[in-house]
């Protein structure tokens, strides 16, 4: 409720600043905006900041619905293709976006972004949405994924956080915490995408970029390379030695967060919203004191071409639907303002992408995510989403059957790349 009140009296006191980019006679009309973000300090900038676009433009409604993430994939082709479209729609980029565009259903933003919009944005963000020349999405978050740790479970287990560098160390912690009693890592096996975090990792610590644009692009053996067999034998290697919490292939993501918070595993890999998401899955909707909450990169492979600052991550945005009136583009420009971009650094919500707003960051993680993806010299977006709707599916499938001891690595490269072949 802190958040919440905090965040609303900040937008309260920016009246008057967005009538100049806003319908001056709309009536009448609903925007439907629909994300899969349940985080409370991001639903409660959504909303303040909707409220306060309704009451400048009389007649104007912002509906905001939440759809849980991996429902939000799976239905999302479905609800374009209906009368009830939502307007305004998150967005991962990659090729999920290319799918998209190709299937006529998003609005081409280019011309408004040369006008001048675009200037807000950090470029790197900007090229997330940006596919054959044209832009197609409003970018307003930046992510990392990395472990997180409960420093009280690293102490008990002699483990040393600042240690764990590279994958061997790693494998030797998880051991030291197994012989302390302590599960090592949570992971939420039912909504897959957290299980591909492994093996799509692994695959950049050992081979860098250049695999995986290769294989995009359908060079050499694709995603039979040694690179990526390798990579799915190291993920298959972590399994067998049994460090997830029991039940991990049926738990989703809140489910795996809340063992975490509730301080039953030591470790979690997963994106930067787990200090504001933890007390939300916490059985008793607090957690483990975030004072005792740590942060790690990835690690390095020994011999791999990949560097333990290059990191993994998602620019996420919104876009605008064909048909979409043109409230929906009013809303999306104020949103994406600075001010209201300042408000989301200042309380926590995200890590915003626009210029101007990341020095108010309060939070530590974010600074420390902040700095790490600004220097980083290889910026990975999510494999699932950068494959596209039907490799991204497949990837995460393989990924489960990879820890599930379902399939071999070879036959998982093997799977993936005829997917990939097949788009």
């Amino acid at each position: 409720m802190k958040i919440q009140r905090r965040i609303a009296l900040a937008v309260l006191a920016m009246a008057g600043t967005i009538s100049a980019i806003t319908p001056a006679h709309a009536a009448n009309v609903t925007v439907r905006m629909l994300h899969p973000d349940n985080d409370p300090a991001v639903v409660a900038l959504f909303n303040t900041a909707a409220r306060r676009f309704e009451a400048a433009n009389p007649g104007v409604k912002v509906d905001i619905r939440f759809l849980e993430g991996e429902a939000y994939k799976q239905k999302l082709t479905t609800l374009l293709q209906s009368t009830e479209r939502p307007h305004l729609l998150y967005s991962w980029g990659g090729g999920v976006l290319r799918d998209q565009v190709k299937a006529g259903v998003i609005q081409d933003l280019t011309g408004e972004m040369n006008a001048g919009w675009g200037k807000r944005f950090i470029p790197s963000a900007l090229k997330a949405y940006t596919v054959d020349g044209k832009i197609y999405g409003v970018p307003y978050q930046a992510t990392q994924v990395g472990f997180w740790y409960n420093k009280a479970l690293m102490t008990k287990a002699g483990v040393d956080p600042t240690a764990l560098k590279t994958w061997d160390d790693f494998l030797a912690a998880v051991a030291k915490f197994k012989a302390a009693g302590i599960t090592p890592l949570s992971l939420g096996g039912g909504d897959k995408w957290p299980v591909h975090y492994y093996w799509a990792y692994l695959s950049m610590r050992i081979g860098g970029r250049a695999p995986f644009e290769a294989a995009l692009r359908g060079e050499g053996k694709g995603f039979e390379d040694p690179v990526f067999v390798r990579a799915a034998a190291m993920t298959q290697q972590l399994a067998d030695l049994k460090p997830f919490q029991p039940g991990f292939l049926g738990a989703n993501f809140s489910q795996s967060l809340g063992n975490f918070a509730d301080g039953k595993s030591a470790m979690v890999l997963m994106v930067d919203n787990v200090p504001s998401a933890m007390p939300v899955n916490a059985a008793d909707k607090k957690g483990f004191s975030q004072d005792q909450l740590g942060w790690l990169a990835f690690p390095t492979v020994a011999g791999g071409k990949g560097e333990i600052g290059d990191a993994m991550g998602g620019m996420t945005g919104f876009l605008l639907s064909k048909g979409a009136p043109k409230e929906a583009l009013a809303f999306l420009k104020y949103f994406s303002d600075t001010e209201i971009q300042r408000l989301a650094a200042e309380t926590g919500a995200y890590i915003p992408v626009v210029n101007g707003t990341q020095d108010a960051l309060k939070n530590r993680f974010q600074k420390l995510h902040a700095g790490n993806i600004a220097q980083s010299k290889y910026y990975q977006t999510y494999y699932d989403q950068e494959l596209g709707a039907k490799a991204g599916a497949v990837i995460k499938d393989l990924s489960v059957d990879l820890v599930g001891g379902r399939k071999t690595p070879q036959a998982a490269a093997a799977a993936l790349q005829k997917a990939v072949k097949s788009r």
